[in-house]
């Protein structure tokens, strides 16, 4: 279960550095009822985030387990092998473009226009069939053959790891005060040239480990 739970933390901290929710967040941020509209939209995130990926696990990922069943721990170990090849290309192509990535404005949203829960949880319903990190995350899952329980707790981890950002956006709010919105100005400037980088980082570290991970298990099968 431990070696699951890495896989996911791995995924889900190089998923978290997600511009279409970290945006939206620094807007509520510098807007009026600052902290709870934070708070609703990151629970918004999570909630929807997260039973998208129950539905997933419990209805097609059953089907899929079925299907591969008694096929043994090998494709469990392939499959985080050709996922840890296809982070490690992923972050040598953000390293690659890491400057034209910088240069991007990040997303401009209007959240006045609607609530801040049904921002987040219309984002991430928007997201969700595009959502490849999450998806790889789940195909791991569901390859450990852990039970219902375990499942749901390996994604809720994910989930957790995934709104981490959000939460410290959060925390920032709650604990400096009046200087909340110049702090949170700076590091959004800071996360504008500064992401494609930390992406890059995450995907090449998370990919090496899980290549290295994946290997390990095929060589002691």
């Amino acid at each position: 279960m431990l070696r699951l739970f890495g896989v996911v933390v791995t995924i889900a901290l190089v998923d978290s550095l997600n511009p279409s929710t970290i945006a939206p967040a620094m807007y509520l941020a510098s807007g009026e009822r600052a902290r709870r509209s934070v708070l609703e939209f990151t629970f918004a995130v999570f909630l929807t985030h997260f039973v998208g990926g129950v539905i997933l696990v419990l209805g097609p990922g059953r089907l899929l387990v079925s299907l591969v069943a008694g096929l043994g721990t090998t494709i469990e170990h392939l499959g985080e092998l050709a996922l840890g090849v296809g982070l490690v290309v992923a972050g040598g192509l953000s390293w690659h473009h890491r400057a034209r990535l910088a240069r991007k404005e990040m997303p401009n949203p209007n959240p006045k226009r609607r609530s801040s829960v049904l921002l987040g949880a219309s984002i991430m319903i928007v997201e969700l069939p595009t959502a490849f990190p999450y998806f790889a995350a789940i195909a791991a899952i569901l390859a450990a053959g852990k039970a219902v329980a375990g499942q749901v707790s390996a994604l809720l981890l994910y989930n957790v790891c995934f709104v981490l950002p959000l939460i410290a956006i959060l925390a920032t709010l709650l604990t400096t005060g009046n200087r909340a919105q110049r702090i949170l100005e700076n590091r959004r400037e800071q996360l504008q040239r500064r992401w494609p980088t930390a992406l890059a980082g995450l995907l090449l570290a998370g990919g090496a480990l899980l290549t290295t991970v994946a290997a390990i298990g095929l060589a002691s099968n």
